[in-house]
């Protein structure tokens, strides 16, 4: 019976490890908008909402391999870490829904570009040039 209780004990410890507090969260958010940098805490809360949302995504979007997986999860934890200043705590009472939306709008929007999804990749292919095509006058050919 006392190693039973241990063994739960190990797995809830596992289970709140990865646990996260959306007051907590907002607490750090407003912490770094002070100190005009994001804190190591909430920093470390961003990848947890990245991974929570890269996994429950999975059910959604059935990734090719691990590669596209990860593409994914490293764009969505890129625009969390740039638009964290974005976050007004005037405006929303809670931080965990909103960098939550934006993980998932970012997961959304690298698996459609991974897989051609978008109207401008259906067929062909974009060249760019940077030649001018008026001799200098600032028009360029995309």
């Amino acid at each position: 019976m006392i190693l039973y209780i241990k063994n739960v004990k190990k797995r809830m410890h596992k289970i709140m490890a990865n646990y996260l507090n959306d007051s907590d969260l907002s607490y750090e958010i407003i912490i770094s908008k002070g100190k005009g940098q994001l804190t190591r805490k909430a920093s470390n809360f961003l990848v947890l909402i990245g991974n929570g949302m890269i996994r429950k995504m999975s059910y959604i979007y059935h990734y090719k391999d691990k590669d596209e997986e990860n593409d994914c999860l490293q764009y969505s934890l890129l625009i969390m870490l740039e638009k964290w200043y974005n976050f007004d705590e005037n405006k929303y009472k809670k931080a965990l829904p909103y960098f939550s939306e934006i993980a998932k709008r970012a997961i959304t929007y690298q698996f459609n570009e991974l897989r051609g999804k978008k109207s401008h990749q259906k067929d062909y292919m974009n060249f760019v040039s940077l030649d001018s095509s008026n001799d200098g006058n600032g028009l360029h050919n995309i």
